[in-house]
């Protein structure tokens, strides 16, 4: 079993800045990447980001390409997201995601998640 924590959500103003951080323990051995999805209230959950465990490789939805960065610290353990030029369509619930198999936009492919945290930007 692999356990996530997300931290490092809250309220910003649009045009501003977070980070959120996810850290991962336990057989964290079988990740092959890490991914963030968020869901705004009434909306599905949708892909962000995604990063592999060793760092070579990342991917973006085409809405956060340019102003969200995903990264992992090797030392220790997380995946973090960088989001910069906040826009109130950012406004969801940011919830941290690992797969054991490829890496990969679609939800339905991530086999652990964490409990999540609110971004919520102004306008």
């Amino acid at each position: 079993q692999v356990q996530l924590i997300e931290s490092g959500g809250g309220l910003v103003q649009a045009g501003g800045s977070l980070r959120l951080s996810c850290a991962a323990s336990g057989r964290t051995f079988s990740i092959f990447g890490m991914g963030w999805f968020r869901q705004a209230p009434g909306k599905e959950r949708e892909f962000v980001a995604a990063i592999t465990w060793s760092a070579d490789d990342t991917y973006y939805a085409d809405s956060v390409k340019g102003r969200f960065t995903i990264s992992r610290d090797d030392a220790k353990n997380t995946v973090s997201l960088q989001m910069n030029s906040l826009k109130p369509q950012d406004t969801a619930v940011y919830y941290c995601a690992a797969e054991t198999d490829a890496l990969n936009d679609s939800q339905h492919e991530y086999d652990y998640w964490g409990q999540g945290t609110q971004v919520t930007v102004s306008s």
